[in-house]
């Protein structure tokens, strides 16, 4: 037989309106409402339309696309209509890893929002009085407690990232006039956050003093001069500069900035409240520290070292914190009663002392021996069922990213697979796996750091890989 003519294949085609009235179609509509099945239907057609104009659809294919028209378009309105945003898995050995949501949020957190969120709350509404209340307290309150070994009274509000607290700070405090900091600490972060070009929106006018390498008190106190209206500190949350260098200690700012009448700021980027000395890390600045040593204000996020929600929180003296709540941008930037939510339960687990609540910190903690443990049950069950894989178990380093301890490490235990399957394969084969699995490729095999792998995942990990590099001829049954 011979093969029709393209004019004769684009006739071929169904109308949109003929597929919308098909018996299938009109199931589809039921299920997933008019508009999205017409879209999908057009998307459809039009697909085919192309293939026909390229000379890529032949005669069998295209009346086997025409017949099963009603199962590719609920294939489409599946996959236009369900979530973009997922959970994954992350065995990559990275705690805070930006790409896949810097710090999980902890279970009390979760609950607490949705107890907050399926109705009506007092976020800004006083039960004692019967008034109009501020959102400030439900955090305000709890940061008092845990800030209190600072020796001194402290307030707290809340934005939606640190960018945005630095930014307040900035215009309340320094509009118009100039703030002082290193050339050290001008800092750029992920997605070309620069330190520079914030301070420039916030209208207030850099003054860069000393070196890149060293800095000293001197250099802040010859720079200070008529219009100068703060003295600023930006921790080098992600890179280290080593070797000959030299800055001012927190109290020397401090002290300097009591002398000439000048607010001293901070930007400590992550901000611990948890001291990371505990499981080996060092030099991390902890906030209370820094209100302890005289910094006036300080700024940190909330999905971080924290280990909440995404969040950007001001700290330090009534007075000055009062000022940046008041200045109108506040309102564009502050956060709702889910963020209050879930940091207030974080906040409780942290002056009930209960680090193993919050899941970050949970990660940092677990010990080698746990690790070894899992790792090697993992590989057990997969010699046993797949031999064809070469799975063991190797000592890996995680780092506790999202800009937080540059160069600092923790010991860790992952699973080295290498089968038949490419590495590359197979790491494309895990991110399709449900819940999707990221891990990464180093000495030519995938490697999976249980450290950031929760205990409940480990069945799943475990299928994954079995799935990801099946028997020799049998095809792979990622889902």
């Amino acid at each position: 037989m011979s093969a029709i003519s393209k004019a004769e294949r684009f006739r071929l085609l169904p109308s949109v309106d003929e597929l919308l009235r098909a018996d299938a179609v009109q199931q589809l509509i039921r299920r997933f409402g008019h508009a999205a099945t017409l879209q999908a239907s057009r998307e459809y057609i039009g697909s085919l339309r192309d293939e026909i104009a390229s000379g890529h659809l032949q005669d069998e294919r295209l009346k086997a696309a025409v017949t099963d028209a009603a199962r590719a378009i609920e294939q489409k309105l599946h996959s236009s209509l369900s979530y973009s945003l997922r959970p994954v898995i992350n065995a990559t050995g990275v705690i805070l890893h930006t790409n896949l949501g810097r710090a999980p949020v902890s279970e009390a957190a979760l609950q607490h929002v949705v107890e907050v969120s399926r109705g009506y709350s007092n976020l800004e509404f006083d039960l004692s009085t019967g008034e109009r209340g501020k959102r400030d307290v439900h955090v305000s309150r709890l940061m008092a407690q845990v800030l209190s070994t600072a020796g001194r009274e402290t307030s707290t509000i809340v934005v939606n990232n640190n960018a945005a607290a630095v930014l307040l700070a900035l215009n309340s405090l320094a509009d118009g006039g100039e703030v002082i900091v290193s050339r050290g600490e001008l800092v750029e972060i992920g997605g070309s956050f620069r330190i520079p070009d914030v301070m420039a929106k916030s209208g207030a006018t850099l003054r860069e003093v000393g070196t890149t390498n060293r800095t000293r008190i001197a250099d802040y106190e010859r720079a200070i001069a008529e219009r100068t209206r703060l003295l600023l500190r930006v921790h080098r949350s992600n890179f280290q500069i080593v070797g000959f260098t030299e800055q001012p200690s927190l109290e020397e700012l401090a002290a300097l900035g009591r002398k000439h009448n000048i607010p001293v700021m901070e930007d400590l980027g992550s901000g611990e409240l948890f001291d990371l000395r505990r499981v080996n890390v060092q030099d991390e600045p902890m906030i209370v520290d820094s209100l302890r040593a005289g910094m006036d204000i300080v700024t940190y996020s909330g999905d971080k070292l924290l280990g909440g929600p995404q969040a950007g929180l001001i700290s330090g003296t009534p007075e000055l914190v009062a000022k940046i709540r008041s200045n109108p941008l506040f309102r564009a930037l502050r956060v709702d009663k889910m963020f209050y939510a879930a940091l207030e339960a974080t906040l409780l687990a942290y002056i009930r002392e209960d680090y193993d609540a919050i899941p970050a910190l949970r990660m940092m903690r677990v010990g080698d021996e746990e690790l070894q443990r899992r790792a090697e049950q993992i590989v057990r069950q997969l010699r046993e069922s797949c031999p064809q894989l070469q799975v063991e178990v190797v000592e890996s380093r995680s780092v506790l990213g999202g800009g937080s301890a540059p160069g600092a490490t923790l010991p860790s235990r992952a699973l080295s697979v290498k089968g038949e399957v490419p590495a590359g394969e197979m790491l494309q084969r895990l991110r399709r796996w449900d819940p999707p699995i990221i891990a990464r490729i180093e000495e030519d095999g995938v490697r999976l750091d249980l450290r950031t792998v929760e205990t409940q995942y480990d069945e799943a990990i475990t299928a994954a890989l079995r799935s990801a590099s099946p028997s020799p001829g049998a095809p792979a049954a990622i889902p």
